[in-house]
């Protein structure tokens, strides 16, 4: 397989050398573990997947299996050179992870177009060529039933990320009527499950943002307030982390058999099935930030009997005689 690739004018000398080595190195064997090649290039196994990721995203055609019998294999196929890209069209490839919408979404849509049509080159392939995986697989990270974007659009805040100032929001948290205004060191934003946050510390600690609940915001004319040896990706991650493995509440009941397909596709990794509780009903446990959050259960109507804790269901008698209430 033949590269036509110059690093030099994308990366710092550093990365784009690793690079190479990553490449010469997969071309020199039929596949190499990701420990193998950290070994290679003297880097960490999470550094070589992140340069794996963005040589994926860059369209070079690489298999990565996970597992015991995994490794990393580069596919022939394809010939690519990136030496017309413009560093806008570089540093939006570079983007790895986001759909169309939300790449249209960030204000990314046009260069990212550009940089594609400028790398794909025609496809000549013999009997013992294989397409390249970007040929064969797509993505779309959206949840399903998703609503349109509404709020704040992202591409509206990149400019004063950028620029690396605090920011003066007005925001609405869920349990609030009226938005409040605060003060906030960004990092940045993340976007997870369809949608978009702002990852910042208010009050210095580390939150969450939906874009959807700011109703406002203006730059400050000060540079944002950064803790050391903090980025985003590891803000991002441990918060996200928080949230699905909350630790504060944890709502007991009994479900239905037949519902329990239902369950695990809505709650996910908050589900827990404990045991059977009968020949038709099975005892869960629900991983919750709150009691509020009982009302996750609500969806199963009378197939749900929430079992524990006292609190949670004396708050879903009382959600459930406001119901009767607003109905009789």
């Amino acid at each position: 397989m033949t590269v036509s690739v110059r690093f030099s004018e994308i990366l710092d000398p550093v990365t784009s050398d690793r690079f190479f080595s990553l490449l010469m190195a997969l071309q020199s064997r039929e596949t190499m573990t990701t420990a193998d090649l950290a070994a290679h290039v003297g880097v960490s196994v999470r550094t070589v997947l992140r340069d794996l990721q963005w040589l994926q995203e860059a369209g070079f055609p690489l298999l990565i299996r996970r597992g015991r019998w995994g490794g990393v294999t580069l596919l022939s196929g394809g010939l690519l050179d990136t030496s017309r890209l413009t560093p806008s069209e570089r540093d939006h490839l570079a983007l790895y992870g986001l759909d169309d919408m939300q790449r249209e979404q960030l204000g990314a849509a046009a260069d990212t177009q550009r940089a594609r049509q400028k790398m794909r080159s025609p496809l000549r392939l013999s009997n013992t060529d294989v397409l390249p995986l970007s040929a064969v697989v797509t993505t779309d990270n959206r949840p399903w039933f998703s609503r349109d974007t509404e709020g704040l659009p992202p591409a509206a805040l990149v400019g004063d990320l950028r620029r690396g100032v605090r920011l003066r929001i007005r925001y609405r948290r869920s349990e609030d009527i009226e938005a409040t205004w605060r003060v906030i060191d960004p990092y940045g934003l993340l976007a997870k499950a369809g949608r978009w946050y702002l990852v910042a510390d208010s009050a210095g600690r580390p939150r969450l943002h939906a874009l959807e609940r700011i109703v406002d915001w203006e730059p400050i004319q000060a540079a944002r307030r950064m803790r050391p040896d903090v980025t985003l990706e590891s803000v991002a991650s441990e918060l996200t982390a928080h949230w699905e493995n909350a630790e504060a509440f944890r709502i007991h009941a009994e479900l239905d058999s037949n519902q329990l397909s239902r369950a695990r596709r809505i709650l996910g990794r908050r589900l827990t099935v404990r045991d059977t509780a009968g020949t038709q009903r099975v005892r869960i446990t629900v991983t919750a930030r709150d009691v509020e959050d009982v009302r996750l259960l609500l969806q199963f109507g009378n197939s749900v009997t929430v079992t524990g804790p006292a609190e949670a269901r004396e708050r879903i008698r009382e959600i459930a005689a406001q119901i009767l209430q607003k109905y009789s």
